[in-house]
């Protein structure tokens, strides 16, 4: 049997507005049969940060064909580019202004010129994701080659955040909040595998946090340190919000004390 393409969404648009029913439609106007995965679209607004890391932990759990619609785009409608980008997992669209960034193996990339592949030749200057995006995104996921949706671009060129990168030194890790979830976890830029069969605490806001395994190890309200499904470490509280109670936010330090 053949497998049926996929298409996943991921914007900051919400779901009290239409915009993302308007995407699908577009696809669905395009190919119906293809089948639309919305990853997320809670992105905190204008938040290439989140988008970026939501992404890259989302894409490797996809067939090698998918392709990857996300729309966090600040700057729709200046200069910035339109892209899509072939990379070693599948396929990526959407603006370029580095929440592509944390997707490795990009091979090659394309400046989305060919307006045959919009929904309209005069797109809105508020809304790709509709005119632009998802319809690109279609044709795609239904057999047009990469090279056809315009102009090709070196993958080098692309816009990468500037993420901090944690540090290593003499039993410190050095890092930062890269990321909130909706239970006020916060997910650090620190490899889980860094501290894993290792005796370790977090420092964060003046606080030592002790490492568990899983959050129901610390009486209920307790802060608790471990490495969350995502790989990365993770402050939380058990039946709590680690955010509320301590006050921080995205790119807040934090560091491991490897005992």
């Amino acid at each position: 049997m053949k497998q049926q393409k996929i298409v996943t969404l991921l914007t900051d648009f919400g779901l009290s507005d239409v915009y993302v029913g308007v995407m699908k439609g577009v696809i669905a106007d395009i190919n119906p049969t293809l089948k639309v995965i919305d990853l997320t679209h809670e992105i905190p607004p204008q938040n290439l940060i989140a988008a970026r890391f939501c992404l890259m932990n989302a894409v490797p759990y996809f067939s090698q064909e998918t392709v990857h619609i996300a729309v966090v785009d600040p700057g729709v409608g200046s200069n910035r580019r339109g892209v899509a980008i072939k990379f070693e997992g599948g396929f990526l669209v959407g603006p370029d202004n580095g929440l592509f960034s944390g997707i490795i193996g990009q091979i090659a990339a394309v400046e989305l010129t060919n307006s045959r592949y919009w929904r309209t030749d005069s797109p809105s200057t508020t809304f790709h994701g509709r005119d632009i995006f998802a319809a690109v995104g279609a044709h795609l996921a239904s057999g047009v080659d990469l090279e056809e949706l315009g102009i090709v671009i070196n993958p080098e060129s692309l816009i990468k955040l500037p993420v901090v990168e944690c540090r290593e030194k003499e039993g410190i890790v050095e890092g930062c909040i890269q990321y909130i979830d909706r239970f006020g976890n916060l997910i650090t830029n620190i490899p889980g595998n860094l501290v894993i069969n290792k005796t370790w605490t977090v420092e964060i806001a003046g606080r030592n946090i002790p490492s568990k395994i899983t959050y129901s190890d610390i009486p209920i309200g307790s802060l608790i340190a471990l490495i969350g499904s995502h790989g990365w470490v993770e402050i939380a509280v058990n039946n709590g919000n680690a955010q509320s109670k301590l006050q921080l936010n995205y790119g807040d330090p934090v560091k491991v004390l490897l005992n």
